[in-house]
């Protein structure tokens, strides 16, 4: 099973947790739980995925253009940056999104590899048929990319732990979970995961 699975960690930047531009409550809280499935990931000899928003100073994803959302993870800035308390494997894949000024790009489905390769294309080319999704925002990117993967033939196992939302709405991250099990994801937590 291991030879066939992988970790995704989404949009873990400093734009999302306290003190950035977007900040999803306790957003960092979900560092050391991430560590501890990067230490057991690798451990496994499992591919480990970063996706990262990455948008330019203008698209339509931000209110001043018409958008929901606040400047965020501009290209370049600090915002944009993993969480320092990341360190990111040598051999880590990063799926970059939200290049274009023309949408949202909630999904890591929606971006693509550091040699152009779509995510799932990615995921394929390795042989990978089982992800395992932690990352930020629970009932934004994580679902999005969670339901994409489903939707693709992806196995799909959510990481209860190493997930927050931005509850915009009181119970959005309950609703966004319910409907990706409700889709077929499964869930686990750090201390669950076996491999096979």
């Amino acid at each position: 099973m291991k030879n066939s699975s992988a970790l995704v960690i989404v949009d873990l930047q400093n734009d999302f947790c306290p003190g950035g531009a977007l900040p999803i409550p306790e957003g960092d809280g979900i560092v050391p739980v991430v560590k501890r499935y990067l230490d057991l990931f690798m451990a496994a000899g499992v591919p480990v995925f970063f996706t990262r928003d990455w948008h330019p100073a203008r698209t339509v994803h931000f209110k001043e253009f018409g958008g929901l959302w606040p400047p965020h993870c501009i290209q370049e800035t600090e915002g944009a940056r993993f969480h320092p308390g990341l360190k990111i494997p040598a051999d880590a894949v990063i799926i970059t999104k939200g290049e274009s000024p023309e949408g949202d790009s909630y999904s890591g489905f929606d971006g693509h590899d550091a040699v152009g390769l779509d995510f799932e294309d990615s995921l394929k080319g390795r042989g990978i048929t089982h992800i395992y999704i932690g990352g930020l925002a629970t009932d934004y990117c994580v679902k999005a990319t969670a339901l994409d993967g489903l939707g693709r033939g992806f196995k799909v196992t959510v990481l209860l732990d190493a997930i927050r939302g931005v509850d915009a709405n009181p119970g959005d991250s309950e609703t966004a979970l319910e409907d990706m099990m409700a889709k077929g994801a499964d869930t686990s937590t750090v201390d669950e995961i076996e491999f096979a």
